[in-house]
């Protein structure tokens, strides 16, 4: 199966878990419209993929839905880690080049607290928008370089 948008998801305030919506609009130096991590910054945008969601799972963490551990862009199929900071990502009709890989954990959330780890500061990555639009669960995701 291609590499695709399981979900999408925002939160209005920070430091709150992000929820799906229906979809979400990307915008030059800005990041995603209503989301609390928008503005002009290197990590506008957080990627997580399912199959790292699917490996606290398999830990016996239970209740994991997408936009938990604050990922705007829920993926599949693409091992979101391994790609290089400059890579470029065609996702739906936007574009986003990604800016870091994992981010230190500061204040350790629920999950962490939990079970004494977390897939986000590994796995998860930022990134910002190069061509903005429309995001929605479904949409495609290419590696463009």
């Amino acid at each position: 199966m291609k590499p695709h948008v399981v979900a999408v998801n925002i939160s209005e305030k920070k430091g709150t878990i992000k929820h799906p919506v229906p979809e979400i609009s990307l915008k030059i130096d800005e990041g995603i419209l209503g989301d609390a991590h928008a503005g002009n910054w290197h990590r506008q945008i957080s990627l997580l993929a399912q199959e790292s969601i699917d490996k606290m799972t398999a830990l016996g963490v239970k209740g994991l839905t997408p936009g938990i551990f604050a990922e705007n862009i829920t993926t599949a199929n693409i091992e979101l880690f391994s790609l290089p900071v400059g890579t470029r990502l065609q996702v739906g009709e936007t574009e986003l080049e990604v800016t870091q890989i994992g981010k230190e954990c500061h204040h350790h959330c629920q999950i962490y607290r939990e079970i004494g780890m977390c897939v986000m500061p590994a796995e998860g990555i930022f990134a910002k928008v190069i061509v903005e639009g429309t995001l929605r669960a479904g949409d495609e995701i290419r590696i463009l370089s």
